[in-house]
């Protein structure tokens, strides 16, 4: 008996899906940062592969929210020294916490979000 094998092709990824993890790994990122940093790589590594689609807009939106709340975070705790630094940590988890929030609602109704608004 000579049996030919053939390869099951593995089932792509559906980009919806994809984007709601890394959006609830962002969110898990605000407790422990290596959620966080896995979910940005994560963005990078699938950003070409959702061009033209609504879910590029929430890749480059979610990229960009990591670094802008990531450059915050650390000047905020830089500053925490002169007490002002609370105020603009306390802002830029707000601020993170209201992008993820944004993102993810538009994501769940398949609408892309704005790549160049800060809010």
């Amino acid at each position: 008996m000579n049996h030919e094998v053939t390869p099951t092709p593995s089932p792509a990824t559906d980009p919806k899906t994809y984007t709601t993890i890394i959006y609830i790994l962002m969110t898990l990122g605000l407790f422990t940062g290596v959620f966080g940093l896995v979910a940005i790589i994560m963005a990078y590594i699938k950003k070409e592969d959702f061009k033209g689609t609504v879910y590029y807009d929430h890749m480059i939106y979610l990229i960009r929210t990591f670094w802008a709340g990531l450059v915050a975070a650390i000047v905020g705790f830089i500053l925490m020294i002169i007490l002002i630094g609370w105020i603009i940590f306390i802002a830029a988890y707000i601020w993170f916490i209201y992008r993820i929030t944004v993102g993810f609602i538009n994501l769940l109704d398949s609408k892309p979000v704005s790549t160049t608004s800060w809010f």
